[in-house]
């Protein structure tokens, strides 16, 4: 794995001294794969011709010194599969869409293209990114590269565990209430989920429009700043992408200087709940950062304790919405043998959508039917803006918040499967930045019993690159993120 531990800035100056090619990348890249696949299970699809046809044509520009090339020319990239990949699979893990093939890019795929990065296949997932262990996909789990035996964590299990892996340089996954975040925690990587609407997010495949944010996964935080560079920016096919905002040069943020930062650390991110071992490595990492000249002070987030509550009201609520067009008539699996139109919508649905899709499909339906609006979703609407209120109060006096990215390590496969709110009170610590719309990074701090501990940096809105700042100073004087697991 000794190529893929090589920098960002490293490979690439390797690449313009021609001692390596795009081609040795992308072989390195499937070599790996094939070795370790078996066991981490992260990809559910491969574009092995394509990327090699891809690497040849960069190869000759190498041979011209007068072509300009990008930071992020040749390195290899996996994406989550429920970012449209024109003439790839694009199955968001699911049954319902396992014959379903993208036929456009999504605006990320399209600018990672323009960078020209190579696509080497779609990486697993839970079901429609509905899930926090990966257990869910509807093809078969992923495994955490650290312990074979526990979960990657989800909804971007297998980004997070092909990068961890290193199977893939980096690689792109979502987060509605912590999917990049929490399995980049889990597998010991950086993981990145930017302000909603700075990356765009035509191209994703809806679960909470209100929530989802696509984002970058990479084992440093240098290269996360290097991929948000490429795919943030404002798009007119999504409704939803900020306007009117200059991009800033986020490397320009990457130095070791924090003096002067103001850390707040929310009493509810440390509380009951918490592994104390967690707490511990929380609180050793606030000292790095206080001996770079950073304070930090307890503060209190008084609505934190309703974020779950909300989010799993609203997120299912519009995935009730957004799953509506899943009805075996227009793409996807069709059943077979419907006598009418009704049976037809019913038994593909059924047939094709996993259990946990079925739960949150109901559940919205019920929070969205006649007689409950108001006594739910209206209501979780409303605890959703006392939620932001309470992060737009500390942020009156203070750069960043940070505390753990979850409340334990990774857990074992299988532990939490069969009791969903067990399972979904893992995304305890991360679902409020998704409802506030806020920046944040999880990077590694430390571990426990050879299981990664992720801390988590929050900032304002538009303002990853404080956070960036932040992470980098911190990961400048630590070497967490240079271990790798034992595979």
């Amino acid at each position: 794995m000794a190529l893929f531990d090589q920098s960002l800035q490293q490979i690439h100056t390797l690449l313009d001294k021609r001692e390596i090619t795009v081609s040795d990348l992308v072989e390195y890249s499937f070599q790996r794969i094939a070795d370790v696949d078996s066991k981490v299970q992260a990809f559910l699809s491969l574009d092995e011709v394509n990327a090699g046809e891809t690497a040849v044509l960069m190869d000759k520009q190498l041979m011209d010194s007068h072509v300009s090339r990008g930071i992020l020319f040749g390195l290899p990239v996996g994406i989550k599969d429920n970012i449209a990949t024109k003439g790839l699979l694009t199955t968001c893990a699911s049954k319902f869409l396992a014959n379903h093939t993208a036929i456009y890019d999504a605006t990320v795929v399209t600018k990672l293209k323009a960078a020209q990065s190579v696509t080497i296949g779609k990486l697993n997932m839970d079901e429609f990114a509905m899930g926090g262990s990966n257990e869910n996909s509807g093809f078969h789990p992923t495994y955490n590269p650290w312990n074979l035996d526990c979960v990657p964590g989800g909804s971007s299990g297998g980004s997070a565990a092909a990068v961890s892996a290193g199977e893939v340089y980096f690689a792109l996954g979502s987060d509605t209430g912590g999917s990049i975040r929490q399995p980049a925690s889990y597998c010991g990587i950086v993981g990145l989920k930017p302000t909603y609407g700075l990356v765009s997010r035509f191209g994703l495949v809806a679960f909470a429009s209100s929530l989802d944010q696509i984002g970058p996964l990479t084992k440093n935080v240098e290269d996360a700043a290097y991929v948000l560079q490429a795919i943030a920016g404002h798009d007119p096919a999504d409704s939803t992408s900020v306007s009117n905002v200059v991009i800033p040069d986020y490397l320009s943020a990457l130095t070791a200087e924090v003096e002067g930062l103001r850390i707040a650390v929310p009493k509810e991110y440390l509380g009951n709940g918490i592994d104390p071992l967690v707490k511990e490595a929380v609180l050793t990492a606030l000292r790095v950062l206080e001996s770079l000249g950073a304070t930090w002070d307890e503060v209190t987030l008084p609505h934190s304790e309703y974020a779950v509550a909300t989010y799993y009201l609203l997120a299912s609520s519009e995935a009730s919405s957004n799953l509506a067009r899943f009805d075996g008539v227009r793409y996807g699996v069709r059943t077979d043998n419907a006598e009418n139109l009704i049976e037809l919508y019913r038994k593909s649905r059924s047939e094709g959508f996993g259990s946990e899709v079925k739960r949150r499909i109901m559940l919205g339906t019920y929070a969205l039917s006649s007689g409950y609006y108001d006594a739910y979703y209206l209501k979780a609407q409303k605890v959703r803006t006392l939620i932001k209120q309470d992060f737009e109060k500390v942020f009156e006096n203070y750069d960043v918040v940070i505390g753990p990215t979850t409340p334990t390590t990774a857990f074992r496969i299988g532990a939490q499967v069969d009791d969903p709110l067990t399972m979904y009170l893992n995304d305890i610590l991360t679902i409020p930045v998704n409802l506030a719309g806020l920046p944040a990074i999880s990077i590694p701090c430390g571990f426990i019993d050879g299981l990664p501990v992720g801390l988590q940096i929050i900032g304002k809105a538009l303002d990853e690159a404080t956070v960036l700042r932040t992470a980098h100073a911190f990961e400048q004087h630590t070497d967490h993120h240079k271990q790798r697991p034992p595979l």
